[in-house]
């Protein structure tokens, strides 16, 4: 079975998935070490890595890369950020190819403008329905493997309306998508009243001091949504421990004691280590039988 067949197979499982975002294979690994049924690789975090905020900065080929990178780091299903489709519906049929090639489960595309900006941000700007819609279409013909997630995400809520967001979300469906993601909902009402007004599968994002209010996880799938994505945790928490371990170093002028304060075979082990060195000799013929010839 496909990357994306498993991830099929786990949204027709009754209740909610949660991915929380991975930027590289090292946050990847946690995220599957930690229990979770997939990983979403974020575009904010993938931005980040090459250092630069979530301004529509980096290019297809990029993203794909650490998609790939972080595809081959794990062994659930990997559902990425696939920003505006990177052009018009030439560059998303493009896209969709490129991304399923290197294993992603499925991918979501936005109605942004181009260069697009995190949907938390203000001054957001989108296209157009007819483009976007033509962009969907596009992806949902350009997949190979019928199972591959289209996931189309409209922005439209803060330049257009919530109504005008559900109204995108199904014409969108319509025009194949698999699963709606109304981004930055602004009340628990709206959040509330997505999945009851979308006619199918739905994506929460959920983002810490962004335009949604925070929402337990579990009241999310009593709401009946089918998917959560954590873009931002493990970005912000980095970059917290990071800051708090430069600065005591600068201060107490020695290596800090980390928590966990892990020795070096133990942070290998959690990269996969152990596995690698089973495969140091395992090709080898053993010493009698080498002797022998």
């Amino acid at each position: 079975m496909s990357e994306a067949g498993r991830l099929r197979a786990l949204l027709r499982q009754d209740g909610m998935i949660v991915a929380p975002g991975a930027y590289d294979g090292i946050t990847a690994r946690l995220i599957e070490q930690a229990g979770f049924d997939a990983v979403y690789m974020t575009g904010a975090g993938t931005s980040a890595t090459f250092g630069y905020p979530d301004f529509g900065l980096l290019t297809m080929t990029e993203m794909v890369g650490n998609a790939a990178r972080i595809v081959r780091a794990v062994t659930v299903p990997v559902i990425a950020d696939a920003d505006t489709g990177y052009g018009n519906e030439l560059n998303t049929v493009r896209t969709v190819r490129d991304y399923e090639q290197c294993g992603v489960a499925g991918i979501h595309i936005e109605d942004q403008v181009s260069p697009k900006r995190c949907g938390h941000l203000d001054d957001k700007e989108i296209v157009p329905r007819e483009d976007w819609l033509a962009k969907i279409r596009a992806a949902a013909y350009a997949r190979r493997d019928p199972d591959f997630l289209i996931i189309a995400r409209t922005d439209s809520r803060a330049v257009a309306g919530f109504e005008e967001a559900v109204a995108r979300a199904n014409a969108a469906l319509q025009a194949g998508a698999d699963m709606a993601f109304v981004e930055a909902a602004q009340t628990m009402e709206e959040v509330a009243a997505i999945p009851r007004r979308v006619a199918g599968p739905c994506l929460l994002n959920v983002v810490r001091k962004g335009k949604t209010p925070e929402i337990d996880l579990n009241e999310a799938e009593r709401m009946g949504y089918k998917l959560a994505i954590v873009p931002g945790l493990l970005l912000k928490a980095a970059i917290g421990a990071c800051d708090a371990a430069l600065a005591a170093l600068k201060t107490q002028h020695r290596h800090p004691v980390l928590h966990p304060d892990m020795t070096v075979r133990e942070a290998f082990n959690r990269m996969g280590a152990e596995d690698w060195d089973s495969l140091r000799t395992r090709f080898r013929a053993d010493e009698p039988r080498r002797a022998a010839e």
